[in-house]
């Protein structure tokens, strides 16, 4: 049974905490919008050693609520809220990898915030506290990582507002960043996203507690209208089908909590437990300066911008969004790897099919999902050395040294490993499989999780020497568009599929009376197979002259007997399979 109350915030509390250290930057620091701190106090906590050439340095970065303890140091810490991310032998593993995670400028768990003394008056600055930006934050960690002897970092992580300091970093200090990732963020908010912020900030600032922000010292704190910000918060990180999940079946038996909110629902319970535990542990003033960074984080409102903001960023990237978020959906996340490869940057990118909202890439199963690919992407080691299949071998033998190569289906990137170890100066696979992806991000070749109905976008005209197709044209439904995309993103495009015009499959047909089948792609029954094409070597030809493409290279196989069909034979009858290479006129 869902354990209603179970959340993302179910790890966390006030408590201090046990490894914190703190660095003090008593240099004034100019924030974006024009104002002056005179001096910043920063919260940390490192995990791992730092290596003799200082080259294996990464930095994670927190959400909103999150604080400087993504891990437990040992057995008996307390648990981080990126547990299963971050320690021994996980995704970022603390035995090869000197770990480090600060708590944001604004923020309540030791770094400068609301909550801390303003000195030139001698109390809190609550509502005096400057306007910061997501660029300040990322501007204090410089000064921390600088502090640390960091003169660059292996990767920087971070989800959601975590994951918008990573853009940050990799755009604002390009030398320092070797790897980008970014889980579960986008470019700038959506005016919707915007909306719930300000409706969360709107209910603490109008507490009657709140006192204009100075409320330090008076006994009271906006208690309500926090609790009522995080209510709200909540239901942005949740699906609707998380929510049903969790609370349609005993909706009307909600959990008995001491409380002031509305809980005649199961659902009102949850919320009202969830706000209660939050303040707990938050300030509200810390709420609002991190909400308004957020909201204001912006890399540029048209595509021309964001190309701009994108343009001096020099490290290889993988970004991660999840199916069921809608705060920040995965068609956010396209745009940013649409933007990457429009300039030629390295890019890996996933979709992750999840019921868990924006929270997911907080949940431990859906971490379970992704961690394979930041594992793959901070270089795990590779569990094995590609296969040598003969399908492989073949395509190999017509695509020359030092060509560029995209792969439509490229499985666990085999044959993209073999390209890399001759040298080929540019790779990248399409994929829809997490596992397939993560299999061929461990070759050290990028891999895109995209839906090949849509046609390749992402890619700019030519930006490939070869596409390959291997058997990948059957399953998609408009085979014409596909090879259309292919031959204008690829100078060439090579095409493998199997023959249903070979005779055995006539026979099948013809005398058993049965839908044929072939190994391989083809090996499925009729009633289960993933496949929309049967085509023939004479249909593919047929749709060749109609779009005008040219077959520059033809070879037709024998599999059966392990030989090539030679010229004095009907490559439609005697052929299983065949492999064209293809160009426009």
């Amino acid at each position: 049974m869902v354990d209603q109350f179970e959340s993302t915030d179910s790890v966390r509390s006030g408590a201090p905490l046990r490894y914190l250290r703190s660095a003090v930057f008593p240099e004034p620091l100019g924030l974006r919008h024009g104002e002056t701190l005179p001096g910043v106090e920063v919260a940390y906590e490192t995990y791992g050693t730092l290596n003799e050439d200082r080259s294996n340095a990464v930095l994670i970065c927190h959400a909103i609520t999150g604080d400087s303890h993504p891990a437990r140091h040992d057995p008996d810490d307390d648990p981080g809220w990126w547990e299963g991310l971050v320690g021994p032998g996980k995704a970022v593993d603390t035995d090869r990898m000197f770990v480090i995670c600060s708590n944001v400028l604004g923020g309540c768990r030791g770094t400068t915030g609301p909550g801390t003394i303003n000195p030139a008056t001698g109390i809190p600055y609550g509502s005096d506290f400057p306007l910061v930006t997501v660029e300040d934050m990322v501007d204090v960690q410089k000064r921390l990582v600088d502090l640390l002897g960091v003169k660059s970092l292996r990767a920087v992580v971070g989800g959601s507002l975590g994951g918008h300091q990573v853009l940050c970093w990799a755009t604002r200090y390009p030398e320092y960043v070797k790897t980008a990732v970014v889980i579960a963020a986008s470019a700038r908010l959506t005016a919707q996203a915007i909306a719930f912020d300000v409706v969360g900030r709107n209910a603490i600032q109008t507490d009657p507690s709140f006192h204009g922000g100075q409320y330090y010292g008076t006994g009271e704190h906006p208690r309500t209208g926090l609790a009522l910000a995080r209510m709200l918060g909540h239901i942005t990180y949740l699906s609707s089908d998380a929510m049903t999940r969790k609370f349609d079946l005993d909706r009307h038996a909600p959990r008995d909590i001491v409380t002031d909110f509305e809980k005649r629902f199961s659902v009102g319970s949850y919320l009202a437990y969830q706000g209660k535990q939050f303040v707990g542990r938050f300030d509200a003033n810390s709420y609002v300066a991190i909400t308004l960074a957020m909201d204001n984080f912006d890399l540029g409102a048209t595509r021309e911008r964001r190309l701009d903001s994108f343009r001096g960023a020099k490290c290889d990237w993988l970004v991660v969004s999840f199916s069921s978020d809608w705060l920040f959906p995965p068609a956010q996340s396209r745009e940013l790897v649409a933007l990457m490869t429009t300039l030629g940057q390295s890019v890996s990118y996933c979709e992750i099919e999840t019921d868990g909202g924006h929270d997911s890439f907080l949940l431990p199963k859906d971490i379970k999902q992704f961690a394979p690919l930041v594992a793959a992407k901070l270089g795990a080691p590779k569990p094995n050395e590609p296969s040598s299949r003969p399908d492989d071998d073949r395509i190999l033998e017509l695509i020359p040294a030092n060509s560029s190569v995209l792969d439509l289906g490229c499985g666990e990137g085999d044959l993209l490993a073999r390209l890399k170890a001759r040298g080929a100066p540019l790779l990248c696979g399409v994929e829809v499989s997490t596992d397939l992806i993560a299999a061929t991000m461990q070759h050290g070749v990028d891999a895109i999780d995209y839906d090949l109905n849509v046609g390749l976008p992402e890619f700019p005209d030519g930006r490939f020497d070869y596409v390959v197709l291997s058997s990948t044209l059957q399953v998609v439904p408009n085979v014409e568009h596909l090879l259309e995309e292919a031959l204008r993103v690829g100078r060439r495009a090579i095409v493998g599929f199997t023959n249903f015009a070979h005779r055995t499959l006539r026979e099948m047909f013809g005398l058993e009376g049965r839908a044929p089948k072939a190994p391989g792609s083809y090996s499925y029954d009729w009633y289960n197979t993933p496949n929309r094409r049967f085509p023939s070597i004479q249909d593919m030809l047929d749709l060749c002259e109609k779009m005008g493409v040219v077959v520059e290279h033809a070879r037709y196989y024998d599999d059966t007997n392990g030989r090539v069909i030679g010229d004095d034979e009907d490559p439609n009858l005697a052929a299983e399979t065949a492999l064209l290479v293809l160009s426009k006129r």
